[in-house]
């Protein structure tokens, strides 16, 4: 199964402190609104997202249909064929995509754990 570009989503107490803790370590932000209190950053292939007062605990991210860069891929497993995939396989989601939808959809579960993983394309 192929789950796309992957990212740790970070809940964040203030984005302006923790975007300066990043940038320190080399990320650069490649994406997102400081404004809107969320930005996605880079540092070489690595991805984080900040995002403040938008949910709490931190994610597993994936994007289908992505690549490293945020560029479109020219084919990849659709995140309704990755649903259909994991129901089979008796995996509970939390969130699933309604069936007969195209295009930009997301998806989420829990792990054994309590770690939240959210799928989410973009394309």
């Amino acid at each position: 199964m192929e789950l796309g570009t992957f990212s740790v989503s970070l809940s964040v107490k203030d984005i302006a402190i923790s975007k300066a803790f990043y940038e320190n370590l080399g990320f650069t932000v490649c994406a997102g609104e400081q404004s809107q209190n969320w930005l996605v950053m880079k540092n070489g292939d690595h991805l984080i997202g900040l995002f403040q007062n938008m949910f709490s605990g931190n994610i597993l991210t994936f994007n289908p249909g992505w690549d490293q860069h945020g560029n479109p891929l020219e084919s990849f497993m659709d995140i309704r064929e990755i649903q259909n995939a994991l129901k089979t396989a008796g995996i509970p989601l939390d969130k699933e995509v309604p069936e007969g939808t195209e295009g930009r959809a997301s998806i989420s579960l829990t792990d054994p754990d309590g770690n939240c993983i959210l799928i989410d394309q973009h394309v």
